[in-house]
C-alpha cells in the first residue's frame, strides 16, 4: 500500500529512499573527519546527485558536529533533502538535532537505541522493559519536535524477533514514521535480513504505515548483498555512504547500491533518484577531501572497474563491449572503458592500441613488435602508452635495420671491470663480441665494436625516464659523429644498457644509410670487409 509521509508525501511503493550518512557514519571512520566548509562542499554534491535524506551530523557530539548539521539545515532551508541529525534517546540528544534542524525546509531526528541481549545486559545495563519504555519516551519527544521521525534498533540483526517487533511497535504508536532495522555489526548474511524484514511487515501492527529502513556495515563484505536482501523484503528506504567509508570495514556503499538497483531491474525492480552519471565526480570529491583514495578494484568508482587486461576480455570488448560490462562507464562518471595493457594483453587489444596510437604495421612487424610487448609486460606492472611508443620506435619503424641486436650479456660490481658480451645479426650474418670497459655501458659500446669494427666518435649520451617507477623503461639517446656526418639513435628498454646498446644499434644502422646514400660502392665493400672480419 502506499505510505502517506510528512516529508515525501505520498510514496510509490516501489520508490527506494536514499539516505546518506556519509557526513555521519563515514566521518566516524578514523581519519575521515571534515571541518565545515568541506561538509558543505560534500552536502552539496550528495544533494546533486539524488539523495533523499542526509545524515548530516550527531549534534550532541561536539560544537562542531551541530554547527555542521545546523549550516547544512539553513543550506537547504528552502528546498533539497531532508536533514537529519543524529540522537539518542536522552531529551539532552533530541532536543539538540532538534535544534540543529529546525531551519531546514525538510528536518528529520533519527533516535536510536540498542535492543539485542548482549547490548542491553553489557552496554546499558538495563532490563528489556526499560528499554521499551525509553523507545516510546525518546519517540514521543522527537515526535513533538518535528514531524519525521526515525527510529532505529541498534544491533537490530542480533535482537530477538519478538522484542524486536514489539520495540517497532511502541516506535510506530509513538510516532515514528520510518523504521531502521540496522546490522550494527555487519553480522547478518541476506537469508536473515530477508527473514527479519518480512516478519516485521507481518507482525508488527502499523508497519505497513511507515517506511521500513536498512542500514548494513561491511565486516563479512555482505553489506550491499544485505540490502538488496532488505529491499526484496520490503524496504523502502536504504542507508548508506559513498565509496562505503564508515566505522570499521565501512557502510553498504551507495554507490554500488544505485547500480545494482539500475542494472538489475529484472531482479529488483524499484526506482531511486540517483542521478548515476555524478556519481564518479562524488566519488573523487571525497576521496580529495578525506585524502583516501578507493581501492583499484572497488566497484563502479575504482580505476580498474572499467579496465580490461586479459587477452580474451580485450578481444570480446573490442568487438561488442557488452561482453564484458555489464554497465556503460558513462553511465556513472567515467568517460571510456579502458584496455589495460599488461602480461595478459592479447594480440587484438595490442594490435588497436597500435592503431590508436597511430600505428599501421604489416603482419612480419606486428609479430615482432607483440613479442618484445610480451617481453616487456613480464617485466612491468602496467604498459604505458609512452612505453608501446618507445617499443614500437625502437622495433617496428626499424623493422627493415640491417644490423640488428640479438643477444647481450654484461657482468659488472664494485671492485671488477665489466665485461660485455655481445651477439649481432648483420645482413642474416651472426655476429659476436666481447669487450671490457669502465663501466657497463662503455664495455657494450666497446663489444659493439669488436663484433662490428667501425671508427666513430661518441658525440652525446643522454638517458631518460619513459614512466615513473622503478620498473619504467629507460630512453636512451646515442649520437655518433663519422667524417662530419651526425646520425642520432635511440633504444628503450627496463634495462638501461640493454636500451644504450639499441640506441647504438639504431645509430649505426643510421649512418650505414647515410653511406650508402653517399657512396653506395664504398659502402658494400666496407660492409663485405666488416663481414669477413
Amino acid at each position: 500500500m502506499a505510505i502517506n509521509h510528512p516529508s515525501f508525501g505520498v510514496m510509490d511503493p516501489d520508490r527506494v529512499i536514499i539516505f546518506d550518512t556519509t557526513l555521519r557514519d563515514g566521518e566516524q571512520s578514523p581519519g575521515f573527519s571534515m571541518n565545515l566548509e568541506e561538509k558543505l562542499r560534500m552536502a552539496e554534491a550528495l544533494a546533486e546527485l539524488g539523495a533523499d535524506v542526509l545524515e548530516a551530523g550527531f549534534p550532541i557530539a561536539s560544537p562542531g558536529d551541530f554547527e555542521s548539521v545546523q549550516s547544512i539545515a539553513r543550506r537547504f532551508a528552502k528546498d533539497g533533502p531532508v536533514v537529519c541529525g543524529l540522537a539518542r534517546t536522552s531529551p539532552g540528544d533530541i532536543q539538540k538535532a532538534a535544534d540543529a534542524i529546525k531551519d531546514a525546509a525538510r528536518g528529520r531526528i533519527h533516535t536510536f537505541v540498542s535492543t539485542s541481549p548482549l547490548h542491553m545486559r553489557v552496554k546499558l545495563r538495563m532490563e528489556p522493559e526499560a528499554v521499551l519504555e525509553m523507545v516510546t519516551a525518546s519517540v514521543t519527544m522527537a515526535r513533538n519536535a518535528t514531524a519525521d521521525v526515525e527510529w532505529s534498533a541498534e544491533d537490530g540483526t542480533r535482537t530477538e524477533m519478538d522484542f524486536l517487533c514489539r520495540c517497532v511497535e511502541a516506535a510506530i504508536k509513538a510516532g515514528a514514521t520510518t523504521i531502521n532495522i540496522p546490522d550494527t555489526v555487519g553480522y547478518a548474511v541476506p537469508e536473515d535480513m530477508f527473514r527479519i524484514f518480512n516478519t516485521v511487515r507481518e507482525r508488527v501492527p502499523g508497519a505497513d504505515g511507515v517506511i521500513l529502513s536498512t542500514h548494513n556495515h561491511n565486516d563479512l563484505g555482505l553489506a550491499v548483498a544485505n540490502t538488496i536482501a532488505a529491499i526484496r523484503a520490503g524496504a523502502r528506504q536504504v542507508e548508506c555512504t559513498i565509496n562505503g567509508i564508515g566505522e570499521r570495514a565501512g557502510n553498504a556503499s551507495l554507490e554500488e547500491i544505485a547500480m545494482a538497483l539500475r542494472t538489475r531491474q529484472d531482479a529488483i525492480p524499484v526506482t531511486n533518484g540517483v542521478q548515476t552519471k555524478n556519481i564518479l565526480r562524488t566519488s573523487r570529491l571525497l576521496a580529495t577531501i578525506t585524502g583516501f583514495d578507493v581501492q583499484p578494484n572497488k566497484a563502479i568508482v575504482g580505476r580498474n572497474a572499467f579496465a580490461h587486461e586479459s587477452g580474451i576480455h580485450q578481444d570480446g570488448m573490442l568487438k561488442d563491449s557488452s561482453t564484458y560490462e555489464i554497465m556503460t562507464p558513462e553511465s556513472v562518471g567515467w568517460t571510456k572503458s579502458s584496455l589495460v595493457l599488461g602480461k595478459h594483453s592479447g594480440r587484438a587489444a595490442f594490435k588497436d592500441k597500435l592503431k590508436a596510437l597511430g600505428y599501421e604495421v604489416g603482419d612480419n612487424a606486428m609479430n615482432d613488435a607483440f613479442k618484445r610487448f610480451k617481453d616487456l609486460a613480464d617485466r612491468k606492472k602496467v604498459v604505458y602508452d609512452e612505453d608501446i611508443v618507445a617499443l614500437v620506435d625502437d622495433e617496428v619503424v626499424r623493422a627493415n635495420d640491417r644490423i640488428k641486436l640479438t643477444g647481450l650479456s654484461v657482468s659488472t660490481g664494485m671492485h671488477t671491470r665489466p665485461i660485455a658480451s655481445i651477439a649481432l645479426e648483420v645482413d642474416g650474418e651472426v655476429r659476436e663480441g666481447v669487450a671490457g670497459g669502465d663501466g657497463g655501458v662503455d664495455a657494450t659500446f666497446a663489444a659493439l665494436r669488436v663484433a662490428f669494427p667501425h671508427d666513430v666518435n661518441l658525440k652525446l649520451y643522454a638517458v631518460q625516464s619513459v614512466t615513473g617507477g622503478t620498473d619504467a623503461q629507460a630512453r636512451v639517446t646515442v649520437r655518433l659523429e663519422e667524417e662530419g656526418k651526425l646520425v642520432d639513435g635511440q633504444g628503450a628498454d627496463t634495462d638501461t644498457i640493454v636500451a644504450s646498446a639499441r640506441a647504438y644499434v639504431h645509430a649505426l644502422n643510421k649512418l650505414l644509410v647515410k653511406r650508402a646514400r653517399t657512396a653506395p660502392g664504398e659502402f658494400k665493400s666496407e660492409m663485405g670487409q666488416a663481414l669477413s672480419a
